[in-house]
């Protein structure tokens, strides 16, 4: 949204003007919104929000690589260079890699969802498969996006370019197009954080009826109908916790508002255990792959520079947020 009011003030007052406003107003807005979207009851009946999450993901992704394509086009020739952008040393260059390389983690953390995603599958035919079709799909069609908008994003802006082609202002006009993609983005987030938060409410509100089966702040459900709408069923510990983790990951975005360095430090966190870990060991035992085999040896590799990625990822990210944060 600030974005929105800075592409509409640069238009009117000029590239150079000084069209400063805050965040803290917005990410308090978008908190209150999660609020209320974070009481759907679960994964099955968020298909409305995740249908329009991914339009407005397709249509500021297709914006950006337009607009990046367009802008080397004008520009007659490709910005940048081989090497990046210069750092003042070796040290703050190897930083920003290791900051980078987590935020390519970040990229593909569909993993933490992937089996919450499965659960909603029907079948015939069954829902491994139907799931198989649509990861490769998937990540196709994101790595086609990625590659397209930090390519074309880089050739068309060198070392100027902007953390998020968007709402850094790479692009100025048409400012009309720039309010719709930011639109999109708004969108876009609000669906996002509510399907990647699902897991964790349904994994702490399944541990607390286990632990507490006859507590009625835990398992009681109410009814609260509003007319010309349908029943909605809600209970206390739902809107206690989600009500306080929202709360709580807002008050975090305001403390921290960077936000590359933010998605390259999750993206870290999440990428070796969650993507690549766990995924490999339970491959060893569906396929009951023995010790020191070929297949054993070549797969152990590979998990171990993915945590070399993972570490080096978090380490790059947290400096450079830390930097951030004194600065």
């Amino acid at each position: 949204m600030r974005a929105i009011q800075k592409s509409n003030c640069y238009h009117k007052e000029g590239h150079q003007a000084s069209c400063a406003y805050g965040d803290n107003l917005y990410m308090l807005l978008f908190g209150l919104v999660q609020i209320i979207m974070s009481q759907i009851p679960d994964f099955h009946n968020m298909k409305w929000l995740s249908v329009v999450a991914a339009i407005m993901s397709f249509s500021y992704s297709f914006i950006g690589f337009a607009l990046g394509f367009a802008k080397v086009i004008e520009n007659g020739k490709i910005m940048g260079s081989i090497t990046g952008v210069p750092a003042a040393n070796v040290a703050d260059k190897l930083w920003l890699a290791f900051q980078a390389l987590g935020d390519i983690a970040f990229a593909y953390p569909y993993s933490i969802i992937v089996i919450e995603i499965q659960d909603t599958l029907k079948s015939p035919p069954p829902e491994n498969q139907t799931m198989k079709k649509a990861s490769v799909t998937a990540i196709f069609v994101t790595t086609f996006f990625y590659l397209c908008c930090g390519c074309f994003g880089y050739a068309a802006f060198g070392n100027d370019t902007p953390g998020n082609l968007l709402t850094g202002f790479g692009f100025y006009e048409p400012y009309w197009l720039i309010d719709f993609a930011n639109a999109c983005i708004v969108l876009h987030l609000v669906g996002g954080y509510q399907i990647y938060c699902q897991p964790v409410f349904a994994f702490v509100e399944r541990w607390a009826m286990k632990k507490y089966p006859n507590s009625s702040f835990v398992n009681n459900f109410y009814t609260f109908k509003l007319p010309l709408l349908p029943g909605f069923q809600w209970n206390l510990l739902r809107l206690c916790f989600r009500t306080a983790y929202v709360i709580s990951t807002t008050a975090l975005a305001m403390l921290f508002p960077y936000f590359n360095q933010v998605l390259g430090l999750l993206g870290a966190l999440n990428f070796w255990p969650l993507a690549i870990y766990f995924p490999v060991e339970m491959y060893f035992v569906q396929k009951k792959i023995g010790a020191w085999t070929r297949q054993w040896i070549v797969l152990r590799i590979f998990s171990f520079v993915c945590f070399l990625v993972t570490v080096v990822g978090f380490i790059g990210s947290l400096e450079g947020l830390i930097s951030a944060k004194l600065s």
